[in-house]
């Protein structure tokens, strides 16, 4: 039929009473609807009248030319009402704009549907918080009594159906979880005709279903995953995994092998979980799903497996998994039972790790042999409570349960093992108590650190040391450089400048040690021994409270996050002191030693000094509070922090709280949106920022989109300057999985006229773009490095520090000048005290851990760095504190790669990095110039005095020539200038001649051809080179690393860190790597063996007690009790600091 130029004829057919016109007018109208729909849109009343007339025979011809003049009217649902109603006329397998967009509409309404069903309740805070509470809440009946809270902001007794973080403004979309009257005015609502039609939604399924099929015929299986995830049908979810694993089989028609379109479907599931999926609950049950998934499957992926049970905190799985796989008995499942023991340690806290170890097998007989900590050998020993034991065998005796399940866990704990599986397991308990990994981490840190003097001479050289915020600089400086290294020799070599700390200066350095041995299990106590509070006696010199405060402070620095016998030796020294400073860093050391263990008892120790109200040492017990109840949620802590964050005066004290309570709420999510917006609510401004900090430590990592909106709000709406400058900086610890957005998300931010707010996106920049060296970063930190204000620009200087950790010049151009720009801050005599004092952090953090650390807020495999997240946390309150600029040092990460065998010891041999040497090299160390120095005056030579020189050594050379027998060829003689110009007696330097030689143009300086040197020298490398076990491995570098080793294989791709091995000769002698750092930390010991005689006579026991003696001297500088009390003269500010012309300091005086 040739096209209609018009439709009025045709509409007029809709009219006539025969049902055969009717029918033919609407075929037409439905061929040509695309140019007639503007005519045919007055008449939609008639044809949705044929469409309602049960007795009309094209009732779904009618529906669809219906759905189509709607579709052009833009009107998406009442078009994909009357679409589903074409029944089968609809095709979707019909390629056009119509089927595209309603099948795109359908998708968007099974979504939301699916989000309506009673069953799935992941998206309601009420179960969070229960779940978050309900352990601590002494057994609350209800909710409403589990939520309840002593103060005004937390009065609300019911909670709303969906996140209290949700503002609802003119931004407000469409949310699945609030259908039909929640959404009723908003872009995307579901109509109610698609709510109350059951026939309409049927209609919707079988499309939908139609739909997954034809995905699964053509393998897009990642396409109805994403549906399933989004609409929350856990259902479709395994479906889908199941369906890819059966029609791969089918493919093979019966062949062996293993089947991995399942696992690789698994395996983006738990990417998305992990990366895209923000809200708690519905990760849970994901994760939940890919378990059970994957421990049907024969030969399963123990890793991910390891993953999912960590998020979900299954410490019995865990245990399970581990007995499992040692009982296999091959030495295969041993190294990767070891390999998850260590991933395990990397990602989970101490109270879920002692779990996993108490859960583990052990011998009827416990072993003599001492263990590594206090923990183990309180496992090792049998229960004692035998009437409990007996009265819970009659309870379940009386309720049926099978004798079998009684008796599981004295059956594993009491079951004969055969020494192969009790070593296996004495082993994995090492690992969990995470004594091996800080045992290597330490060797790798100490054997290659690169760390340069030269860089920490020049801050001290360009600094006054007797102004405290220098000496913290420097000290500062030092324990980031060295962290972890054990190398403290600047401290042994600058006694003179160390003995310049003061109060607080002098508290920062004892605790610098614990940065600097961080790790040092073996000695950590040993090396602290001489600055540990001791019992005063009659008529002994007292030591110095500052140093015993620090240094109590230290010991938790070097046992952080591990649970040894150090938390106890803090806790004792902590409940005998009496003097404030000792309480001070005995809190801190508790704080960091004592991480996430939950421990009831340190916290009520804690809370007995809170009850002091003392200004100084409460701020340190609010945030060691926080610390030891980490990610717990724990209801009455939180109660009793703000009723007591309310009832202070003290300043100090509510940010302690503040900051505690953020620490708590880490990880929640959704459980913490009441305490949130309760501590939002406050008109304490402090309280305020403690929301935003708990908001973020909630939050970490996930990119919730809702937690990105709440903070940009009051990053714009806040009455107050710190409330604002927290909430910008805390954009970089929610998107800090997403570093690229970060830049965009801050740009506008970074030029606002409050510069706390430009100061919060340095941060915000500084923390999300943490060693990735991202450009766009970089370049909106360099105009603020010029920025009029200067703690604007001592957080540009550290956050470009953070960014350009462990970068090069193959790797980013922009290091050099970088570096540059720090040295040249932190010399100029003109800068700002603050900016001098940021430059000088910034310094120690670009070459963190002797240029081996970078920062990480994310462990190896992904998850959530814990130690580091908190580490940051706390470090970003050194604008109140400078002690807590330590903390920092939590964050510090080892960039290596160390491979253990199956007896977890280090063999020697290489593996292969597919790059050229240059590109992750380490970055040349810094030139030391002698400009300072004052210059000898050069002796003024007369012009006619020089010419008698040079003609009386020309007439001597020719003496010299005729007195010879035979002849020479003479040589050319070189010009002489002889103009009547003035010399100096004094020779050219050496420097000069170098660089004639190095620079035959002679044009360009040297800075300006080194980039092209460097770039020319790294194309003519030959790319892939030998790496020795425990190197240096970049985390970009990583994708580049293989094992062509014959004898070595990884256990799992390499992921840094500490990588298991499979020996595939293990009945050949092995090389194996010696640990330095075991035999060099030691101190110095009386030679009672005959080793120690045959060391002292060939003289290693002199450098040894030369150490020791360094040390001593140290030890007497930092214990000296402070001549000058607290209020003490300080050196003042130098003058320089005023902004002075030459002119006006002349006249100042």
């Amino acid at each position: 039929m040739p096209g209609l130029t018009s439709a009025a004829g045709v509409v007029g057919l809709l009219s006539e009473p025969e049902p055969e016109l009717q029918v033919f007018a609407l075929k037409v109208l439905n061929e040509q609807i695309d140019s007639l729909w503007t005519e045919v849109a007055n008449s939609v009343g008639d044809i949705e009248a044929l469409y309602e007339d049960p007795s009309f025979p094209e009732r779904e011809l009618a529906a669809l030319v219906a759905a189509k003049v709607y579709y052009n009217l833009q009107e998406y649902n009442e078009s994909m009402i009357f679409a589903l109603g074409a029944g089968k006329l609809f095709d979707i397998d019909h390629e056009g704009e119509f089927e595209d967009t309603i099948i795109s509409k359908c998708v968007d309404t099974y979504i939301a549907l699916s989000g309506t069903v009673p069953a799935n309740n992941t998206n309601q805070p009420p179960s969070q918080l229960t779940t978050a509470f309900s352990s601590n809440a002494n057994g609350a009946s209800s909710i409403s009594a589990g939520l309840a809270s002593p103060t005004t902001p937390f009065s609300q007794s019911t909670l709303p159906s969906k996140s209290l973080l949700s503002r609802q403004d003119s931004t407000t979309t469409f949310d699945p979880s609030q259908q039909v009257a929640g959404n009723a005015n908003l872009p995307g609502a579901l109509p109610a005709s698609v709510a109350s039609q059951t026939s309409v939604q049927k209609q919707l399924y079988a499309i939908i279903d139609e739909l997954f099929e034809r995905c699964f015929q053509g393998g897009s299986y990642r396409q109805v995953i994403g549906i399933a995830v989004e609409a929350r049908r856990l259902d479709i979810l395994r479906r889908v995994i199941i369906r890819a694993s059966e029609d791969e089989k089918k493919q093979r028609k019966g062949e062996d092998g293993d089947f991995i379109r399942g696992q690789e479907l698994m395996e983006y599931v738990l990417e998305i979980c992990m990366n895209v999926v923000q809200e708690r609950g519905l990760r849970n049950e994901l994760l939940q799903l890919v378990l059970d998934l994957l421990n049907d499957i024969p030969s399963p992926d123990y890793f991910s497996i390891a993953k999912c049970i960590v998020y979900l905190n299954e410490h019995t799985m865990a245990s399970d998994m581990l007995v499992q796989l040692v009982n296999k008995g091959d030495a295969k499942s041993t190294a990767v039972a070891y390999q998850i023991a260590f991933d395990l340690y990397d990602n989970s806290t101490q109270d879920f790790l002692k779990k996993v170890r108490g859960d583990l097998p052990k011998a009827s007989e416990p072993a003599p042999a001492a263990t590594t900590d206090d923990q183990d050998r309180m496992q090792e020993d049998p229960p004692e409570p035998r009437e409990s034991d007996q009265l819970l065998k009659e309870l379940d005796d009386s309720a049926g349960v099978p004798a079998s399940s009684l008796d599981g866990n004295q059956d594993k704990k009491g079951a004969e093992l055969s020494p192969e599986a009790q070593k296996a397991f004495d082993s994995i308990r090492t690992i969990l108590s995470g004594t091996k990994t800080i045992e290597l981490d330490l060797e790798f840190l100490f054997r290659s650190n690169r760390a340069d003097m030269a860089v920490l001479n020049k801050i001290r050289d360009s600094v006054e040391a007797r102004n405290s915020i220098y000496h913290t600089a420097v000290t500062l400086a030092t324990a980031f450089m060295h962290a972890g290294t054990t190398n403290d020799s600047f401290f042994r070599q600058n006694l003179e400048w160390l003995g310049k700390a003061v109060n607080w200066s002098k508290f920062t350095a004892t605790a610098a040690l614990g940065v600097i041995h961080r790790g040092n299990l073996g000695q950590g106590q040993k090396l602290l021994e001489p600055y540990l509070p001791k019992d005063q006696i009659a008529g002994a010199n007292p030591s110095s409270a500052y140093s015993q405060g620090g240094s109590l402070y230290a010991l938790g620095l070097i046992y952080a996050n591990h649970e040894t016998f150090a938390l106890d030796l803090i806790r004792e020294h902590f409940k005998k002191a009496t003097e404030e400073v000792v309480q001070h860093g005995g809190a801190l050391g508790l704080g960091v030693a004592g991480m996430a263990t939950g421990d009831e008892s340190i916290y009520e120790d804690l809370k007995s000094v809170l009850w002091t109200d003392s200004a100084l040492n409460g701020e340190a017990v609010g945030i060691a509070m926080g610390l030891i109840m980490l990610g717990t949620g724990d209801i009455r802590a939180l109660e009793y922090m703000i009723q007591y964050a309310h009832d202070t005066q003290h300043e100090k004290i509510v940010r302690g709280l503040a900051l505690g309570m953020a620490l708590i709420m880490y990880g929640r999510q959704e459980g913490a949106d009441e305490l949130v917006n309760g501590l939002l609510d406050d008109p304490d401004p402090i309280l305020r920022y403690g929301g935003i900090q708990t908001l973020a430590l909630a939050y970490c990592g996930t990119g919730s989109n809702k937690a990105v909106r709440k903070l940009l709000h009051v990053a714009v709406s806040d009455v107050s300057d710190d409330v604002r400058r927290i909430a910008v900086m805390s954009l970089g610890f929610i998107l800090f999985r997403k570093p690229s957005s970060v830049p965009r998300m801050v740009e506008l931010l970074s030029e606002s006229y409050n510069p706390h707010v430009r100061y919060g996106a340095a941060m915000a920049l500084g923390i999300s773009c943490a060693g990735t060296g991202l450009d766009e970063a970089i370049d909106l930190l360099e105009p603020m490095i010029k920025d009029p204000t200067d703690f604007v620009r001592q957080g540009a200087l550290i956050s470009l520090s953070m960014i350009m950790i462990q970068q090069n010049e193959a790797m980013n151009p922009k290091v050099g000048t970088i570096r540059k720009t720090l040295m040249k801050a932190i010399s100029d005599r003109h800068e700002d005290a603050m900016t001098k004092f940021g430059s000088a952090i910034a310094l120690g953090i670009i070459d963190a851990g002797g240029r081996n650390c970078t920062i990480s807020l994310q462990t190896q495999t992904g998850n959530l760095n814990m130690s580091g997240i908190v580490g940051m946390v706390v470090f970003t309150q050194y604008w109140y504190w400078f002690p807590l600029t330590h903390f920092l040092s939590l964050s510090f990460t080892p960039t290596a790669i160390v491979g253990l065998d199956q007896d977890l010891e280090v063999p020697s041999f290489k593996f292969h990095s597919a790059t050229r040497p240059s590109l992750f090299d380490y970055p040349p160390e810094q030139e030391t110039k002698q400009e300072d120095a004052p210059k000898k005056v050069e002796t003024a030579v007369l012009s006619t005095t020089a010419q008698a020189k040079r003609r009386a050594q020309r007439k001597e050379k020719q003496q010299r020539r005729e007195s010879m027998d035979i002849d020479q060829t003479p040589t050319t003689p070189k010009t002489v200038n002889l103009d009547d110009k003035m010399e100096t007696d004094e020779s050219p330097p050496k420097a000069e001649e170098g660089q004639e030689s190095e620079k035959p143009d002679g044009g360009k300086k040297e800075g300006d051809a080194q980039p092209e040197t460097a770039k020319k020298r790294m194309e003519k490398e030959k790319v892939g080179y030998q790496l020795e076990n425990m190197s240096r491995v970049l985390p970009p570098q990583r994708k580049f690393i293989s094992f062509p080793d014959g004898r070595y294989q990884p256990v799992k791709k390499p992921t840094g860190g500490v990588i298991l091995l499979t020996d595939s000769t293990p009945s050949e002698p092995k090389s194996l790597m010696e640990l330095k750092a075991k035999k060099t930390v030691k101190p110095a010991a009386a030679p009672v063996t005959l080793q120690d005689r045959v060391s002292e006579a060939l003289g290693q026991q002199e450098a040894a007690d030369r150490d020791a003696q360094g040390a001593a001297e140290a030890a007497g500088v930092l214990t000296a009790v402070d001549e000058d009390g607290e209020g003490g003269e300080e050196a003042e500010v130098p003058q320089e600091f005023d902004y002075f012309t030459d002119e006006e300091g002349g006249n100042e005086g």
